[in-house]
């Protein structure tokens, strides 16, 4: 009988102080609650901070974290095959410059992948495109000389190509030096600092509760249903020791948290990660620029070429 009365005993006392947090929550929803303890100016305006903050990771990461997925920019109209995919530009255009038969040519597209599916971004695709749309011309092209704009695509194939990778590399940048930290910063940081908060607010509840049944007096029971009003001067000194104990403990949960929040918003790290971020984007238009800048006037060398072709024909004409 002893064991049975000590394990209850065991279950009030962990269960309690849950029930009376739930009970003087109730109360304050209901809009039964006389009293409610205000907290500091301080802390409110940490909590809207912190809010604020994680808003903004929320909102930053639901748009960056598209540089987790290789294909964002991928056009979904798209339909490219295994063989499509199967070797980089640069391997297709080895096989084609060693080709000798319209035939063989055609093998280079068709040949088994040597290594794992090409990149599916944007400017993969377009060096794809523009390869497949060179290879066309060269093979309705008569004559020794080279078709002009089959020329061109094919150089534009490569660069193209140089730029997806640029883009990719772009992307691991930001992966591992800004989604990782501000993923950190939201998902360990602020629910830390969540966490705190909803300490803060559990002793707050038992606070409230103490003052509610002390200012109630003895006649409330283990429930915490009142049985009939008392006056102030009732409380007990067993009522005053909970009450001190249930205030040391909300300003010591209070003094945390505030420190806690005021640690996550003063992180640099938010700032150092959009930093890399930028940084990253930044390389890659450099190095997109720079690929884009050797190409153009090659391409220009051949469009005046054939302009003057052009011209010369008409005149002839």
């Amino acid at each position: 009988m002893d064991k049975v009365s000590a394990f209850g005993k065991n279950i009030t006392a962990s269960f309690s102080p849950f029930a009376t947090r739930t009970q003087q929550y109730v109360k304050e929803q209901l809009g039964q609650a006389e009293d409610k303890t205000e907290m500091p100016d301080e802390y409110v305006e940490l909590e809207k901070k912190v809010d604020t903050l994680k808003a903004v990771h929320q909102k930053m990461l639901q748009v960056t974290s598209q540089y987790s997925n290789e294909a964002y920019d991928y056009p979904p109209n798209i339909r490219e095959s295994f063989n499509d995919l199967g070797r980089t530009i640069s391997e297709k255009v080895h096989l084609l410059s060693t080709a000798s038969s319209a035939g063989e040519a055609q093998a280079a597209f068709t040949a088994p992948p040597t290594a794992k599916p090409q990149p599916k971004t944007f400017n993969h695709a377009i060096a794809r495109a523009s390869l497949a749309s060179s290879q066309l011309l060269q093979q309705k092209h008569e004559g020794t000389d080279e078709d002009p704009l089959a020329s061109a695509l094919e150089k534009y194939a490569l660069a193209s190509e140089k730029v997806g990778e640029a883009r990719l590399a772009q992307d691991a940048q930001i992966q591992s030096r800004f989604l990782a930290g501000w993923n950190t910063t939201l998902n360990t940081n602020l629910m830390f600092a969540a966490k705190a908060r909803k300490g803060v607010e559990n002793s707050r509840l038992l606070l409230d509760a103490a003052k509610a049944r002390a200012k109630a007096g003895p006649g409330w029971n283990i429930a915490g249903q009142a049985k009939g009003p008392h006056d102030d001067a009732t409380i007990d000194e067993h009522a005053r020791a909970e009450i001190e104990q249930a205030e040391d403990q909300f300003f010591a949960q209070t003094e945390e948290a505030m420190g806690v929040m005021k640690n996550v918003l003063d992180t640099p790290e938010p700032l150092r990660n959009l930093t890399e971020l930028i940084a990253a984007q930044v390389e890659f238009h450099k190095q997109a620029y720079e690929i884009l800048s050797e190409l153009a006037p090659v391409v220009e060398s051949l469009q005046v070429e054939q302009e003057a072709g052009y011209q010369k024909n008409r005149s002839g004409a």
